[in-house]
């Protein structure tokens, strides 16, 4: 038996499971969402590890707390921080968060208002009589061909 019988046995349906993959990939959109509205790539992410030892560096070398290190690397002192420590350059251009790029978007959708102003509406009752009958002329109905069927 394989897994999906296995899943399907223990009394979670093929509804069941859509509803979990539904949810599980709605999640998965809003963290998505969620870290590009914050500026975050996943290439940051993959570089924190360069931040945790470059900040233990800092650390060991310059007795640097973390408040001290983010003002250095991220705030107001990082342009005095790169004029005095050119040597750690290469290290600098490796940590996350460096990126410089932003891409904004605004939609303006304006739609025209229609105010219909119906101050008296007016029903107009109009009848017009379609029936007409006309007796049939033909020669065929005065000789007897088309007559109906007859009980003898």
């Amino acid at each position: 038996m394989d897994e999906a019988h296995k899943i399907y046995a223990r009394g979670i349906s093929k509804k069941g499971i859509f509803v979990l993959m539904l949810k599980l990939v709605s999640i998965s959109f809003s963290f998505l969402i969620f870290m590009q509205s914050l500026g975050i790539c996943f290439t940051d992410l993959v570089k924190l590890n360069q931040l945790i030892e470059h900040a233990s560096f800092h650390s060991e070398e310059y007795g640097d707390d973390i408040m001290t290190f983010v003002a250095k690397h991220y705030g107001e002192s990082k342009a005095e921080h790169q004029k005095e420590h050119q040597e750690e350059k290469e290290d600098h251009e490796k940590l996350p968060f460096q990126n410089h790029s932003h891409i904004s978007t605004v939609i303006a959708i304006v739609s025209p208002v229609y105010k219909a102003d119906f101050n008296k509406i007016e029903f107009v009752q109009h009848t017009i009589s379609n029936f007409h009958y006309q007796e049939p002329c033909s020669s065929l109905h005065s000789l007897g061909l088309f007559q109906p069927p007859r009980i003898s």
